[in-house]
């Protein structure tokens, strides 16, 4: 592989690092496998001013700067246990550009209760041959690699599937986050029952496709919502932006909304529509 277009690939990538089992190490990157830009709509102020969050303490009756804001564990209703940045990061897992392969499992036995996110691994270097033979292997086996990885500072339980000469990952959730189905309220029944069998099963072949039809698969809600924007668009109707610019100031490192002057430009806006509606 070229050295421009790894490099490339590895500033793009959202992890790289290394596969390794046994004498076979295979440099990859990792990419996720699902976009997560849906189509979603903004909070804003009536005259099109983006809205922001900020944090406030009904106690004092006050904004909570950042560098004020501290975290703590609920330990029963109001009280906390403080946690600081430094006992965090002490927390942290050992960096690490290692996925050690020690365990293979039968594909089968990944339930999709587990799957969490869905990323696909890119050879990078000269990994080509060593990553087709891992996933070459793996796929003859039925087989699926379970290990742990650290991504930007987090540890991950993650399997390792090969389809198609492809190797892809789906970081798992731990076994505490899946709840049962009796925790839901479901139980086994006490016998099965046969009756309207027959009939479920001819209405459920008669439904049966060989294939599933990506067109079933599109986001029909985000479609129509962008097709309506776009109409709105075309016609003007309800298209409002800020009056000139939102001042910014610095202030704790970073860029906050001058919250004083956006309320001073709020109230003129107010009064001059005001003194539009008396005829002034």
């Amino acid at each position: 592989m070229p050295e421009d277009e790894e490099k490339e690939i590895r500033r793009r990538a959202f992890w790289s690092g290394t596969i390794t089992f046994g004498l076979v190490s295979v440099p990859v990157a990792l990419f996720p496998g699902i976009r997560s830009e849906r189509v979603s709509l903004r909070m804003t102020a009536p005259d099109g001013t983006p809205l922001r969050r900020r944090y406030f303490c009904p106690k004092e009756e006050r904004l909570i700067e950042k560098e004020e804001i501290v975290r703590g564990y609920e330990i029963e209703r109001d009280r906390f246990v403080v946690v600081t940045d430094e006992e965090l990061e002490a927390l942290e897992p050992k960096k690490s550009r290692e996925i050690d392969l020690r365990r293979f499992v039968p594909v089968g036995q990944i339930d999709p209760m587990v799957c969490d996110r869905a990323y696909f691994f890119v050879p990078t270097g000269d990994s080509l041959k060593p990553y087709r033979l891992l996933a070459r292997a793996m796929e003859k086996t039925g087989r699926a690699g379970v290990a742990t990885f650290v991504m930007r500072g987090k540890e991950y339980l993650v399997a390792i599937l090969s389809e198609n000469g492809i190797l892809r990952a789906e970081t798992l959730r731990f076994f505490d986050e899946v709840r049962s189905p009796e925790e839901v309220g479901l139980s086994k029944p006490a016998r099965d029952s046969t009756a309207g069998l027959d009939e479920l099963r001819g209405e459920i072949q008669s439904a049966t496709a060989e294939t599933m039809d990506p067109r079933e698969m599109e986001d029909e809600g985000s479609r129509q919502l962008l097709e309506l924007v776009a109409r709105k668009q075309k016609e003007g109707e309800r298209v409002v932006h800020p009056p000139g610019e939102i001042p910014e100031r610095e202030e704790g490192g970073g860029k906050v909304i001058d919250l004083m002057e956006l309320i001073k430009r709020s109230i003129d806006t107010t009064e001059s529509r005001g003194r539009r509606g008396r005829g002034g």
